[in-house]
């Protein structure tokens, strides 16, 4: 009797133990499944905003990529965000998984209505959009000769704005924003403006100002807690001076409509309105092609088509007026190889210094230094769990000034983009534009824009700091919004003939 009790107890005993092993086993395989991406300490509901500059957050952000490692976590105020660093890492989620696709919608992006836009839709809407304008602006001359022309045509126009300064000190902006609007207009409206034009002007301030605003620290803090700051004036004013723009943009698209033939379309707008009515008259209503989204799309192309390209080009001439040296050898490629004809695309593969420094510029400026996704499932990056619906931060900036992918990564050393023989050469961390599904729509016309306004300008002009100013006090500090500008500036431009 006693023989059995030992046997049964000894089975109860093992079988205790193996159901007690089998739970612990399952809890750690789960654990390890579900292991979060490391992160600073954080407060309770401000999160880690306190450790954030708010002017300049990217070095700090720059720092935690080095100590927990390409893939952070990091709340800010109550809302977790999980941030990625390293061009190899943001490839691997935005190229090679399909879990990043969807873009993060904060508060004032809803605010604005700028969901119905390409860059902040998701879902079919996005992919009938982008699908749409993709193929829209490559057929009305992105990437071709057709818009390689006008590239040249405003060129020439900005050449004779900065001839008449008679080498005297001006300010940048407003002709190279004039310049590079219209490039985007002659796409989407079929047309030019003229620069003198007051809406067309205001317009483009003010889509500009906007971007500026969207990125300021105020409406980031309206966006982490949108109960508590809604009342905020900046946001009252950003929301006021979008749909401003919005009504414009409504006076504009009428006008096309009004005199609209859908057999000979004269721009995006154009085919938008001819797709809409051949939807409506085959009685398809639910379409994606709505007064709002044609709206919000033109207003997103118009300004992404504006602030990017500017901002990189003024700060372009600033460089090439603080480093003396390299527009020398810029000017000196472009006079052995092109001399004084006009400049054209097919010249780029001829002249690597010279495109290395455009690259070496957009590298440098880091104008879109961020994108904000959010996953579309839960999932299991690189060892750590991501739950669906989770905002995911992609700092393109530490991809363009990454140790172990630049040899001088704060230096300006168009070097980097040149092999030993002196050819132009491509590189893995060179993230400007994104990357995947979500990369830039007008990168292509981005690449021609910068390229054919560059040369062309330091064809005609030698730029340098106004009078009593030293190369040493161009300040290079960029101003912080949705995309980084550089700061307020003055320069000469000397006429080279």
């Amino acid at each position: 009797m006693d023989y059995f009790l030992l046997e049964s107890l000894s089975t109860t005993t093992f079988l205790v133990t193996f159901v007690l092993l089998f739970v612990l086993y399952v809890l750690f395989f789960s654990f390890n499944q579900r292991k979060e991406p490391p992160g600073p300490w954080r407060l309770p509901v401000i999160g880690n905003l306190l450790q954030l500059d708010p002017k300049s957050p990217y070095p700090y952000f720059y720092q935690l990529y080095k100590k927990h490692g390409p893939v952070f976590t990091f709340h800010f105020g109550p809302q977790k965000t999980v941030v990625f660093a390293g061009s190899k890492t943001i490839k691997q989620a935005l190229v090679n998984s399909d879990a990043f696709s969807e873009k993060e919608v904060f508060p004032i992006i809803s605010d604005m209505k700028l969901t119905h836009a390409i860059g902040f839709s998701n879902g079919d809407r996005w992919k009938e959009l982008r699908h749409f304008a993709l193929t829209n602006m490559r057929d009305f001359g992105m990437g071709k000769t057709a818009i390689e022309e006008k590239i040249i045509e405003e060129s020439q126009r900005l050449i004779e704005l900065f001839m008449e300064t008679n080498g005297k000190a001006l300010d940048t902006t407003q002709p190279i924003n004039h310049a590079v609007s219209n490039i985007i207009c002659s796409i989407v409206y079929g047309h030019r403006f003229e620069c003198d034009d007051p809406v067309f002007v205001s317009m483009v301030d003010r889509a500009l100002k906007n971007t500026q605003l969207m990125g300021s620290p105020l409406i980031q803090l309206y966006n982490f807690f949108p109960r508590l700051f809604g009342w905020l004036r900046v946001r009252k004013q950003l929301i006021e001076s979008s749909f401003i723009n919005r009504r414009h943009i409504k006076e504009l698209v009428k006008g096309l409509q009004d005199t609209l033939n859908p057999q000979m379309c004269r721009g995006v707008v154009d085919s938008f309105l001819a797709r809409k009515l051949q939807l409506e008259a085959s009685g398809d209503m639910k379409s994606h092609y709505t007064e709002d989204n044609i709206l919000m799309t033109v207003a997103n192309l118009f300004a992404a088509g504006t602030d990017t390209t500017s901002a990189t080009l003024r700060y372009g001439l600033l460089l090439m007026a603080k480093y003396p040296e390299i527009q020398d050898q810029v000017q000196d490629e472009m006079n052995r190889v092109v001399g004084s004809r006009p400049i054209r695309v097919e010249d780029r593969k001829r002249l690597p210094y010279t495109n290395a420094t455009i690259h070496e510029i957009q590298r440098i400026t880091s104008a879109v230094p961020t994108t904000v996704h959010r996953t579309t499932r839960d999932v299991l990056f690189q060892g750590y769990f991501i739950k669906k619906g989770t905002p995911a931060l992609f700092l393109l900036s530490t991809a363009l000034f990454d140790e172990d992918e630049w040899e001088t990564p704060h230096t300006f050393n168009p070097a980097h983009f040149l092999d030993k023989e002196g050819n132009f050469k491509n590189k893995e961390g060179f993230l400007p534009f994104s990357a995947g599904a979500r990369v830039c729509t007008g990168e292509s016309l981005a690449r021609m824009e910068l390229f054919l306004f560059f040369t062309s300008l330091l064809q005609r002009f030698r730029f340098t700091p106004p009078p009593g100013v030293n190369k040493e006090d161009l300040d290079l500090t960029q101003v912080l919004g949705f995309t980084l500008t550089p700061k307020p500036h003055k320069l000469c431009a000397i006429s080279r003939i």
